[in-house]
């Protein structure tokens, strides 16, 4: 719950992406600002006029220099959280907007590992590491674990291994 001075607040909308590699792990990266340390799935806010989708592919590039995907499915709906007010530091979208509303989508990732470059003109992670799906809603901040819980319940199917030829 937001605090009451920031209850009048509209959410951001923003978008987050489950990128799941060959063996059915999902790409987590370690914050480098806000919440220092804690570990989360690229995500990011959605510019003027962008559909989620083109702000999806946009985030995965600017926050992972990957670009090989393939899109596997779209949440059929939106997941809010709010700021808790002794979040620190706040982020700095956080004096336009209480909390966040997330499109989510969940693609494949088609590259190589060597082509994930966390070295962007913005960095938001300082390290970078598969883990199965399930184990997400633990390494993110307490205020997102119900997105992540979602998350994990939706796109469970994809949290295999593809098959090779």
């Amino acid at each position: 719950m937001s605090s009451p001075g920031l209850a009048y607040l509209p959410l951001r909308p923003a978008v987050g992406i489950a990128l799941f590699g060959p063996d059915g792990r999902v790409f987590v990266g370690r914050r480098l600002r806000g919440q220092v340390g804690t570990w989360q799935m690229p995500q990011g806010g959605i510019d003027e006029d962008e559909a989620p989708l083109d702000a999806a592919l946009r985030e995965l590039v600017e926050e992972t220099g990957i670009h090989e995907v393939r899109l596997l499915a779209e949440l059929p709906e939106w997941l809010v959280y709010d700021l808790p007010p002794d979040t620190d530091p706040m982020p700095r979208w956080a004096s336009r907007y209480r909390g966040q509303r997330q499109r989510w989508f969940a693609m494949r990732f088609l590259g190589s590992e060597d082509s994930i470059d966390l070295a962007t003109e913005h960095p938001e992670f300082d390290a970078w590491r598969w883990v199965p799906l399930a184990d997400t809603p633990a390494l993110v901040v307490p205020f997102k674990r119900s997105v992540y819980e979602r998350v994990v319940e939706v796109f469970a199917t994809f949290a295999r291994p593809t098959a090779t030829s």
